[in-house]
């Protein structure tokens, strides 16, 4: 009820829950406040009440958010997959999202294997990769259990070069891939020779000249960049045009002045940033990766440390039921198409780039980002309602990352799986569509909501083991 209600002697019904309650007092012409609200999700209700019981998951909750923003990512080098990320083999190709095999596999993460097996040497032509993932002689491994994010089919071979992030407060470390771009690209499943020359480049040069430049320049404040950046119009997700503008000044002096890297190389490689404006993702994933495994393996806690989806199963996992995924269809994309691509060409949701919204960025940063709207549908407005709602389901506001809609609000931080399920109100992502047959790459970008399925099965998890 409002003050002005109140003064104009109105009387307001406030009113909740079964809509035909609703609808008889407004039969009646009398005014009502309808308030927004929903039963928790079914065969969630005693594990709720045993959580709320057991007075833990508030405090256990306190105790895993302050680890996650007390996280302090830097861009530190640039090294061979192999090298650096824990449990890397030379057989072994990581993926996207929750645990997968090939026979379950969607087309992007087929064309995706595709593509690294013929960058690696260890096939002729595609028939023979497909062969060779097919009776398995690789390891497929998923991305999140080595310290490690990728968008969309999120493949990590272990000659591919990757940006290092350690935490510059702690001693932690995550690793991602480096952007190739958008259109037909790995990523997305593609595989043609296009896509295998740009991977050879990023190998033989980008990898090295920025592993240079990051040696002349010194380590990079991701989450300074990313702070300025939605102060400029970005949501950390699918739009990161400011954040490479501001990442590229902070490597110019080093891509202009360090003379031991040649020149074609440094040209070549600030012409490839300077084109790319989603350079910044894999790098913005990085930073969220560092904050989340802080995060993790705080009994009793709720906060949602992973929501990764490979393009078959969408998954998360709590900071108190340790690696253990909670799994679901992943779902279809609602969004804007390229071209002639419709929805039918759709694969299902896939990438680990969900960890943005993890860590308070994407779709729970919208508002910050009107122009997004135009990449991936809906209207500003709506942005603007996304990102309230989510401060529905978060346990706090990130200090860094404000939103000048807002009034500098800081961004709805910290997922909670019981509130989840108590409100019914679900993670809002934002992300981009590959196609469904592998070989094709992107079609489009859009909006998907993480699957409540997901969230239920955890909550009755974490209740059984506190």
């Amino acid at each position: 009820m409002s003050l002005e209600q109140l003064i104009d002697g109105e009387p307001v019904v406030a009113t909740a829950g079964v809509e035909i309650l609703e609808q008889a007092l407004v039969d009646q012409a009398v005014t009502t406040a309808a308030a927004e609200w929903r039963p928790p999700a079914a065969g969630t209700e005693d594990s709720l009440a045993k959580l709320a019981e057991s007075d833990v998951t508030e405090g256990a909750n306190e105790i895993a958010i302050a680890r996650l923003l007390a996280v302090r990512p830097h861009f530190v080098d640039v090294a061979i997959a192999r090298d650096v990320i824990p449990g890397m083999t030379d057989t072994m190709f990581l993926h996207a999202g929750p645990p997968l095999t090939w026979e379950r596999s969607s087309g992007p993460i087929r064309g995706a294997l595709i593509g690294a097996l013929l960058y690696e040497g260890l096939a002729a032509s595609p028939e023979e990769a497909e062969e060779i993932a097919a009776w398995g002689g690789i390891t497929m491994s998923p991305c999140h259990h080595h310290q490690t994010v990728g968008p969309m089919a999120g493949i990590v071979s272990p000659s591919m070069p990757v940006a290092v992030v350690r935490d510059a407060d702690g001693e932690g470390v995550a690793f991602a891939t480096l952007n190739e771009g958008l259109g037909k690209v790995l990523r997305y499943g593609a595989f043609g020779p296009e896509v295998i020359e740009r991977l050879q480049w990023m190998g033989n040069v980008l990898g090295p000249v920025l592993a240079a430049t990051l040696r002349h320049v010194g380590p990079v404040d991701l989450q300074a960049l990313i702070a300025q950046a939605l102060q400029m119009g970005d949501d950390g997700h699918n739009r990161n045009r400011a954040a490479t503008s501001l990442l590229l000044r902070v490597l110019g002096p080093g891509l202009i002045e360090n003379e031991s890297v040649e020149l074609s190389g440094r040209s070549e490689v600030f012409r490839f940033i300077e084109g790319n404006d989603h350079f910044m993702l894999n790098l913005v994933m990085a930073a969220g990766k560092l904050a989340v495994d802080a995060a993790a393996g705080v009994a009793g806690s709720s906060l949602v440390t992973t929501m990764a989806r490979n393009g078959t199963d969408f998954g998360i996992r709590l900071s108190g039921t340790g690696d253990r995924w909670f799994t679901a269809p992943a779902p279809i994309v609602d969004g804007l198409y390229l071209g002639a691509f419709t929805m039918d060409d759709a694969n299902p949701d896939i990438g680990d780039s969900a960890i943005t919204e993890t860590v308070g960025l994407g779709g729970f940063a919208m508002a910050a980002s009107p122009a997004i709207v135009g990449f991936v549908g809906g209207t500003a407005a709506g942005a603007v309602r996304r990102t309230r709602q989510m401060y529905e389901i978060t346990v706090a506001e990130h200090p860094a990352y404000q939103i000048p809609q807002l009034e500098f609000r800081g961004t709805p931080v910290g997922i909670d799986a019981t509130m989840v399920v108590r409100t019914g109100v679900q993670p809002q992502i934002n992300t981009g569509i590959a196609h469904k047959d592998p070989g094709i790459g992107m079609v489009g970008a859009g909006l998907v909501e993480a699957p409540m399925e997901c969230f239920t099965q955890a909550v009755v998890a974490l209740a059984e083991s506190v």
